[in-house]
């Protein structure tokens, strides 16, 4: 006998057409009503939908209900966590997961007494194959989850182990039709013998034929839904009627009655629409919320955080729930919707928001500690304080801003230097000064804004004072050179015919690189091609190159053309707009490294760009990031019956995190976009998409997505929903970094080179021209107690050998965290390759045996005590 197992829950997006400040007000009423029937039906459970934020929301409002919530929790009654917020899963950084999933599972145990300790994602677009490593890091060794399985080619059950690439396995239970599968509304309590034997009976009898399941997961619940009121009496109505037996049941029983099972293995992601949608172009949707997200996660994971361990060891403070809070700031965005753009334009501008709110924190905690530590170290005008971050040693090039009375300085000890103008800032007559006399008046002399590329070396973790000084004027501004081709011994851009050529030795590939457009008649879910036109290679008609010195070179690689300005316009073939652009290929001399930059301003709709690049081989598969690790991607043919057997077309375009790594013809080809985060190749071009702009939420009947509109707007009711913010207008500037090795580099290699690409360059000048440049420093201080430190500090070293993932404050006072990855094959063993004593723990600082060694393909978290503080006139141990 098939026995089902029913969970009443209600899945509940925080934010989506409507806002957070809408959802609260629907959950005053919602989650009151779950609370009274849970006390009243001591048969009846809820799940809160897996995630604490929409919870503590509620109870701001609520405090009164604070004990009822904790007395259901603990009597598991209601769920809630394991998430701050239900995270996509495809998009943010690894880290990111795991500091949802910390802080989710922390204060829903602190708060309410538990969490549920359940991998629970009903809603999110697909799923990178870490995700199973990413959970077991918590202690979470399950996952439910809707969308992206194939019971025909990938897994032959709904219910199955799934394994990441470390071997990492977590007992997965998918929900193919739905967290709405069993979903029991009024209509289906009045007409319950149609929604049986319609509905309900069909999905499960789907169920046990996929597998041969004598047990089956039954979710029932849809958005916003309130609880099933008198569920005992439900469910035996149900039973009365239904072929198969049904209980009242909870997400953690059903994942233990599955783990008393022998079930098939799957291993890799999940992004495949069998059963429902995955929106697999959504990764370029909204851009600009997609590199906001980027930015602020490098911000916070390779500044703020290593930056308060630093602070920390010279005696400043910064309390660890402004970490915390900074980092629910970012979460807030990342749910699947909202990450995804598949939003109104009214929730954009929260988002947006909230990521402004974030950058003001950490900015601010930046500019608190370099302060502190400037006046700790009595800096003075002609020095300058350099971080390095990481806990591993840095030897290469950094990009520092300088103040300085003249554009001519040089700095002590460095070997290479370049020095540009970046602006003059005139003689100023008749400035108020404050002085002991009082007011006084003087003329202030000019000064420039430099920005200086200096190659240094600097020891792991901590910081240390270079000096400069003025040197006879001489002409350092940017050189316009006629070339047309950047270049060192061995390797060479060169714009000709207009094409970029690249050449290695004697191998010279023909049109590199270049940009191409394409209308898209899709929305905020899906890029949707426009019948009948065809993606345009963009000309390039111009060059010129800007020498910064010995070191840096640009070449300046400019067009226009004209397209569509809108939709319309594109259907009717009417190219009306002009539409400009630039290429900036900036070459390294020293270190044979190059970088991208696309710029434009965006005055055209309904487009999408790609940068297309040719590595000169025929390209079988690619290396790329994903969230914990790198997987080779391959591309998979595409029947011209699709609509047979997937709810959207199933293109080989797909997510990254950080790197796409192609081998062309000897050489291996590694390309590190800055928050971009979808590709696409075939036979001979890698495609990285720039930008894909819409003015719709949802649309029917896209070229590859039939049928109805994703979202509500084309339910009975509902009206279209025009996003004119997704336009994405403005100006633009894409990065990506580039490195070309010789052969198939190691994933670990590859790892390694993701930290280098996107190292950070952090410094602080005491500022006595311009008390703006940082904005907190007229607020900040000199305060009574005050700190001796050396000149020159390193913390931690850590084997260069090793991926160093995070470096952050430890929740214990004086100590902090590492986080490593094994990249490799092998286990790794850390023993001597950490310069302090490191004791392995959780991601809750909990203490783990096997203390050095590092599984293949996972992540190890570590924690140290913090070296001496050094106190004003005492050594404090």
């Amino acid at each position: 006998m098939v026995k089902a197992y029913l969970v009443n829950h209600t899945h509940w997006d925080r934010e989506w057409y409507f806002t957070v400040m809408d959802s609260q007000v629907l959950a005053d009423q919602v989650f009151t009503e779950v609370l009274n029937e849970l006390e009243t039906h001591p048969d009846a459970n809820f799940c809160l939908d897996g995630q604490t934020s929409i919870l503590d929301e509620y109870v701001n409002t609520h405090p009164e209900n604070l004990e009822r919530i904790r007395k259901l929790v603990k009597s598991d009654r209601l769920f809630v966590g394991p998430w701050y917020t239900q995270t996509d899963a495809l998009i943010p950084d690894a880290e990111s997961i795991l500091r949802n999933l910390n802080i989710g599972i922390s204060e829903a145990t602190e708060k309410y007494g538990k969490a549920m300790m359940v991998g629970y994602l009903p809603d999110t677009f697909g799923f990178n194959a870490q995700m199973p490593m990413l959970l077991n890091q918590v202690g979470i060794d399950s996952i439910l989850f809707w969308r992206g399985t194939n019971f025909n080619t990938q897994v032959s059950s709904p219910y199955f182990k799934w394994k990441a690439l470390s071997q990492d396995t977590v007992t997965a239970a998918n929900f193919p039709f739905g967290y709405f599968t069993g979903q029991i509304g009024l209509d289906a309590k009045k007409k319950m013998s149609s929604f049986i034997n319609d509905r309900y009976d069909p999905n499960i009898k789907f169920l046990h034929e996929h597998g041969n399941n004598s047990d089956v997961l039954m979710p029932s619940g849809i958005d916003q839904m309130n609880i099933v009121h008198n569920i005992a009496e439900t469910v035996r109505n149900i039973n009365e009627k239904s072929n198969y037996e049904t209980k009242v049941s909870t997400y953690q029983e059903f994942v233990d009655i599955l783990k008393g099972k022998v079930l098939p293995e799957y291993s890799g992601e999940l992004r495949l629409p069998t059963y429902s949608r995955i929106h697999r172009t959504i990764g370029s949707v909204r851009q600009s919320i997609k590199k906001q997200n980027f930015e602020i996660e490098q911000k916070i994971l390779k500044r703020v955080e290593p930056l308060m361990v630093i602070a920390e060891s010279t005696g400043i403070e910064v309390g660890r729930g402004m970490l915390t809070q900074l980092w629910k700031k970012l979460l807030e965005s990342q749910a699947h919707d909202s990450l995804g753009g598949s939003i109104s334009d009214n929730v954009a501008e929260d988002i947006m928001h909230r990521f402004k709110e974030a950058n003001e924190l950490a900015d601010g905690i930046e500019n608190l500690i370099k302060k502190k530590i400037g006046e700790s170290l009595d800096l003075n005008d002609n020095e300058l304080l350099l971080f390095n971050t990481t806990p591993q040693i840095f030897d290469g090039f950094k990009k520092v801003r300088i103040m300085a009375r003249s554009k001519n300085i040089k700095f002590d000890n460095v070997e290479f230097q370049s020095v540009v103008v970046d602006k003059h800032y005139p003689m100023r007559k008749h400035v108020l000064k404050m002085t002991e006399k009082g007011r006084e008046y003087f003329d202030e002399p000019e000064y420039f804004a430099l920005t200086c590329t200096i190659k240094v070396r600097l020891d792991s973790l901590g910081y240390t004072v270079i000096r400069f000084h003025d040197v006879p004027d001489e002409n350092n501004s940017c050189v316009l050179k006629v070339n047309d081709y950047v270049a060192t011994k061995n390797i060479k851009f060169e714009f000709n015919n207009g094409k970029i050529n690249f050449i290695s030795g004697t191998e010279v590939i023909h049109d590199f690189m270049s940009l191409l457009d394409a209308g898209n008649d899709g929305d905020t879910y899906d890029y949707s091609p426009v019948e009948d036109d065809e993606e345009r290679v963009l000309p390039f008609s111009e060059c010129n190159v800007v020498r910064d010195s010995d070191i840096l070179e640009n070449l300046i690689i400019s067009g226009e053309q004209v397209l569509p300005e809108t939709l319309s316009d594109r259907i009717n073939g009417n190219d009306k707009k002009k539409f400009s652009y630039k290429l900036v290929i900036t070459l390294n001399k020293i270190t044979e490294r190059f970088s991208f930059k696309v710029i434009f301003n965006n005055n055209i709709e309904s487009h999408r760009v790609r940068l297309r690049i040719n590595p000169n081989k025929e390209i079988f598969k690619i290396k790329a990031g994903i969230q914990g690790g790198i997987i080779d991607v391959t591309n998979k043919k595409v029947s011209e019956s699709w609509q047979d057997k997937f709810d959207e077309k199933p293109v080989n375009i797909y997510n990254f995190d950080k790197l796409l790594n192609v081998n062309g013809n000897n050489k291996s080809f590694s390309f590190f976009p800055e928050g971009l985060k979808e590709f696409e190749f075939d036979n001979k071009y890698l495609y990285i998409t720039l930008l894909s702009t819409t003015g719709q939420l949802g649309k029917p009947n896209l070229a590859w997505r039939p049928g109805r509109a994703s979202g509500d707007t084309t339910n009975e009711g509902h009206i279209m929903m025009p996003t004119p913010m997704a336009q994405e207008k403005g100006d633009w500037e894409f990065s990506v970094g580039m490195v070309l090795n010789k052969t198939d580099e190691s994933l670990s290699l590859l790892s390694r080179e993701i930290n280098t690409a996107f190292d950070q360059s952090i410094s602080y000048q005491k500022q006595t021209l311009n008390l703006f440049i940082n904005r907190l420093d007229n607020k900040i201080w000199p305060t009574e107690i005050s700190y001796q430190i050396p000149r020159k500090l390193s913390l931690l070293a850590v084997d260069q050998e090793l991926v160093v993932s995070a470096t952050y404050p430890s929740k214990e006072k004086g100590k902090y965290l590492v986080r490593i990855l094994n990249a490799s094959s092998e286990i790794i063993d850390i023993k001597n390759k950490i310069s302090r004593k490191a004791v392995k723990v959780d991601i809750f600082e909990n203490e783990l045996a096997d203390e050095t060694k590092i599984m293949p393909y996972a992540y190890a978290t570590f924690k140290i005590s913090n070296i001496v503080k050094f106190r004003k006139n005492e050594l404090e141990l």
